[in-house]
């Protein structure tokens, strides 16, 4: 499904003409009449959104002015449908239903991303200019030393330079993909709050937080305390990194003190670190014993074989090949003939077995992960396929997001690569602050990351941020949670947010944020599972079936309880909890805290 909603007000009946009397008021809908909705509303959004994911997969995967027409088109239509069923469920508010019927109606009016006004015409001009966003930004290329590079040609370019001159050019030149969105992306939040108010939310913004079994104020509010819970650990890591990027840049490119320049770090949006993992590694350490990607490459790894890499470890747990037709259809690697947008995603195409993923793979750590990561997603879909169509869903967003990741930190544990046979032997204990650092430059950089692009929308959708303001609200953001500033003075003109795939294509984000927390506590939950007594950091589960089967119980729930319930299945625990963080990370917060002695840590926002 694509977007969602709006709330049915009673129909106006003229009162005192002269001729005839009042029609009689209507009677209150019945349970069965509920029931019956519910179950032609499925029906018929089931049948709507194969098309649409059939039009999009053919977009993402071959992307021309037709194929842009033909998912703008199926969009529309998909979103039209689920518009008007969603207005139309408020209609059941206060019928007396089962349990099930209610779950489902509440998911109806939940259910769209970016719900459209209730006029003729709305639906269509959301999907155009969501597909204007999107081809713009899957398309779009920079010239750098005269050769034109896309973004993950971008992205190696920047996690491989140690100039920051080079570094300043390459973030800087991705960033002029997207001033041509900003006005598109005004147009589409207005369209979209419009849709939302239609169906009884204040904004888009509060439609997304109401995703979550909770208010959309509580939510916000259980956010913060998450953050709250990390926050000080974050601090920490960004104090010893800027220390060790003043110590190889000098005052003059990075200060050592105050905000850390974004594109110093390796990554296009400063969300993970892991690439300049050597300019910060510890002083007369052995290291981790090994470096993946260069195992990988040593090892004759290709994409196909990255991806049945990722399958065997699910296979290892207990679960079902995948069918051929996922081999048959998936975009593993980048086409030499046409475009193609190359952000990996795993894809559900019928609601029943065609699973498949579209990802333009390189023979790197960080594939490795990501392919572990989006068959994850894959697992989730084959495991809630026999659920009814409005259960065909993770508990919540972050859930989906937070089974790949569990398999990816699986995926980078030493005691997994020799069991692969990638390394020869597990490096020792005096390896793991070395590795823990490792893992924290990405899985714990990325929290504030994780929490603000939503912040940012949520500002925007509610109004607080106006277009004028859309990029100094973003920095002011990125300053506040992430301590950075750019390279240099932005352009008038810079709609910096744009930049970010999830920006231009209305992924909601808070998902990535949750997931990093409950990762962990899938992890913690699966280690304890095992058996295993010693650091979390040693823990492999690959081939422990037992944990798989108890895994398969908070899978196949899907969306038909609400996530505590699903979480609770797996790890016995009700409520999210960073706590696992804090037991995963602890030896290496100790070792920071030592090196980070006479700093001055934090910066000011």
């Amino acid at each position: 499904m694509r977007h969602l909603l709006l709330s049915v007000t009673a129909v106006t009946l003229l009162a005192g003409s002269s001729v005839g009397a009042p029609a009689p008021p209507m009677s209150a809908p019945t349970p069965a009449e509920a029931r019956a909705f519910v179950a032609k509303a499925e029906k018929d959004l089931a049948e709507v959104s194969v098309y649409a994911n059939k039009a999009e997969w053919v977009y993402e995967t071959d992307i021309t002015s037709d194929t842009s027409d033909l998912t703008a088109k199926a969009g529309a239509e998909q979103t039209e449908m689920a518009t008007r069923y969603a207005k139309q469920a408020a209609r059941f508010d206060h019928v007396k239903v089962d349990d099930v019927t209610r779950r489902k109606l509440l998911l109806l009016k939940i259910g769209l991303v970016l719900p459209s006004p209730d006029r003729p015409g709305a639906a269509k001009e959301m999907g155009d200019i969501e597909a204007r966003m999107g081809t713009l930004y899957a398309t779009g290329a920079v010239t750098i030393d005269g050769k034109t590079l896309h973004l993950e040609d971008l992205e190696d370019e920047l996690a491989k330079t140690r100039d920051p001159a080079k570094a300043k050019e390459i973030w800087e030149k991705w960033r002029r993909v997207s001033p041509p969105m900003k006005a598109d992306y005004a147009k589409l939040t207005a369209l979209a709050n419009e849709g939302s108010r239609g169906i009884g939310f204040k904004d888009t913004g509060a439609l997304w937080r109401a995703g979550y079994d909770m208010t959309p104020d509580q939510f916000a509010a259980l956010s913060d305390k998450l953050w709250g819970q990390v926050e000080p650990f974050y601090t920490n890591l960004h104090c010893y990194v800027r220390t060790r990027l003043n110590a190889k840049y000098g005052d003059v490119v990075q200060p050592r003190t105050g905000p850390i320049r974004a594109d110093l770090l390796g990554n296009m949006w400063a969300q993970e670190w892991g690439n300049i993992y050597d300019v910060v590694a510890p002083a007369n350490s052995p290291g981790m014993g090994y470096d993946l990607t260069q195992q990988l490459v040593a090892h004759g790894y290709d994409a196909p074989k990255m991806v049945k890499t990722a399958e065997n470890f699910y296979i290892s747990l207990g679960f079902d090949p995948w069918p051929k037709t996922f081999w048959d259809r998936s975009l593993i690697t980048r086409p030499r003939d046409r475009e193609v947008q190359c952000h990996a995603s795993a894809w559900d195409v019928d609601n029943k077995d065609d699973i498949r993923l579209k990802a333009c793979i390189h023979v790197n750590a960080d594939d490795f992960f990501t392919v572990h990561h989006e068959l994850g997603h894959n697992l989730y879909q084959r495991a809630y396929a026999p659920q009814p169509f409005l259960f065909e869903n993770g508990a919540n967003d972050g859930f989906h997001e937070a089974i790949g990741d569990f398999a990816g930190l699986n995926a980078l544990t030493p005691g997994y690569l020799k069991q692969l046979g990638l390394i020869d032997t597990v490096p020792g204990p005096d390896a793991d602050i070395p590795y823990l650092l490792r893992q924290a430059m990405d899985g714990i950089a990325f929290l504030p990351f994780g929490l603000l692009v939503d912040k940012w929308r949520w500002e925007v959708f509610s109004g607080q941020v106006t277009p004028e303001h859309y990029n100094d609200a973003w920095w002011a953001l990125v300053l506040q949670y992430q301590g950075m500033v750019p390279p240099g003075p932005r352009p008038a003109d810079a709609f910096d947010p744009g930049a970010k795939n999830h920006i231009a294509t209305s992924v909601p984000y808070a998902r990535y944020f949750l997931a990093r927390i409950y990762e962990y506590q899938f992890y913690r939950a699966a280690c304890r599972q095992a058996g295993w007594k010693g650091p979390l950091n040693r823990c492999s589960v690959y081939g422990d079936k037992a944990v798989g089967a108890k895994f398969n119980k908070l899978l196949a729930m899907g969306q038909s309880k609400p996530w505590p319930e699903a979480l609770e299945a797996f790890t016995g625990e009700k409520d999210i909890d960073a706590s696992a963080i804090a037991d995963y990370f602890a030896p290496l917060n100790a070792w920071l805290t030592v090196q980070n002695k006479g700093q001055q840590c934090g910066w000011k926002s």
